[in-house]
């Protein structure tokens, strides 16, 4: 099973910081756990919400909305994508995950299940998704 460790950004994370020296060791230890344990897939952060951009759908076709966007605790800071062999494995390691703004500091990560190909039911997208490579 796969599941995705959302990091929620902050205001610190969104106005540009970057993380201290140790909170990048402590993640990079971490990292290192799952990688020896099999279960690192991917991982990554991501530039803060000014770099980006969100397209809107609706009854006019998609608008293009640039970045910042309000509220930063809702907004993603960074992932780690790992596979674990059930929910309670990947509860774990959640519980393990170094808190991403430092010790003591207000922070929050989201875990969710990844839908693979086998979790829909079959028909020729399906199909056509399996020739390409996507997951299952």
């Amino acid at each position: 099973m796969r599941f995705l460790i959302i990091v929620k950004a902050n205001p610190e994370y969104e106005a540009g910081a970057l993380p201290d020296e140790a909170l990048i060791a402590r993640m990079t230890r971490f990292h290192e756990e799952l990688a020896r344990a099999g279960a690192l897939l991917d991982g990554a952060g991501l530039w803060p919400s000014a770099e980006g951009w969100r397209v809107r759908y609706g009854e006019q076709g998609c608008e293009l909305v640039r970045g910042p966007f309000a509220q930063a605790e809702q907004l993603v800071a960074g992932y780690t994508l790992i596979q674990a062999r059930s929910v309670e494995d990947a509860l774990a390691w959640s519980q393990r995950f170094p808190n991403p703004r430092g010790e003591g500091l207000v922070a929050e990560i989201e875990v969710r299940p990844l839908r693979g190909l086998d979790d829909f039911p079959p028909s020729a997208a399906i199909a056509r998704l399996r020739e390409l490579g996507a997951s299952t």
